[in-house]
């Protein structure tokens, strides 16, 4: 055995946790499930509205940044839970922060969309 096995088999490990973590969270998490859903309907939107090739570069950031947020804000949670079942505010701080955040994101690619979509939508339509 090679010292490249050891390390590759971490690496193979991690990618798995990694996997393991986005897939429980779209699985038990309603509003990755929400997130998860509008990006597949975006996606065939996209495609019947033949969206261009930067636009799909925007929406593909778009996607990465509200899915990673909704992740980081699943994992502060679970955190938080974990540390306190007690009602603290320093608890309550942590959780509506990241819980902003991806309101945030959410509300700009929501516009983001828009500006993408409604135009093409609007002649596609008439």
């Amino acid at each position: 055995m090679d010292n490249k096995t050891p390390r590759k088999n971490k690496l193979y490990k991690s990618f798995g946790y990694a996997f393991e973590g986005i897939f429980n969270t779209i699985f038990y998490e309603r509003n990755m499930q929400i997130h998860s859903l509008v990006t597949v309907l975006v996606v065939i939107f996209g495609i019947i509205l033949k969206i261009s090739l930067i636009e799909w570069f925007i929406c593909m950031l778009l996607f990465a940044i509200v899915l990673s947020l909704e992740l980081v804000n699943t994992a502060i949670e679970a955190v938080v839970d974990l540390v306190t079942e007690e009602k603290k505010p320093l608890a309550k701080k942590a959780k509506d922060a990241a819980a902003g955040a991806v309101l945030i994101s959410a509300i700009f690619a929501a516009i983001m969309g828009g500006i993408i979509f409604f135009p093409k939508l609007w002649a596609f339509l008439f």
